[in-house]
């Protein structure tokens, strides 16, 4: 399941799943921040995993300032996306 976060104005779409246990074993929980942009040959897209901040998927042509600042928006954002997940999803009155 994925969850919406925000939409930028580029079209850059970001939606974080829901918490998985972590496959090694270890009982940590994982979850996936995931930026997407349309383009006429495809997607831009890259994907982190939390709680390492690694990034687990990267296609197309985001710049390296582009994916410096996601990595701040997932840093920055990853208590709450562990707190929205758990809700399933953020709610918006």
């Amino acid at each position: 399941m994925v969850y919406p976060f925000v939409k930028y104005s580029d079209g850059t779409e970001v939606v974080f799943s829901n918490i998985q246990v972590n496959e090694n074993g270890d009982g940590d929980e994982t979850l996936f921040v995931h930026f997407e942009r349309p383009m006429e040959y495809g997607f831009d897209s890259v994907r982190f995993e939390l709680p390492s901040y690694r990034i687990t998927y990267k296609e197309g042509h985001y710049t390296d300032e582009e994916i410096e600042l996601f990595r701040k928006v997932v840093e920055y954002g990853a208590p709450n996306f562990y707190m929205w997940a758990r809700e399933g999803g953020i709610k918006i009155a």
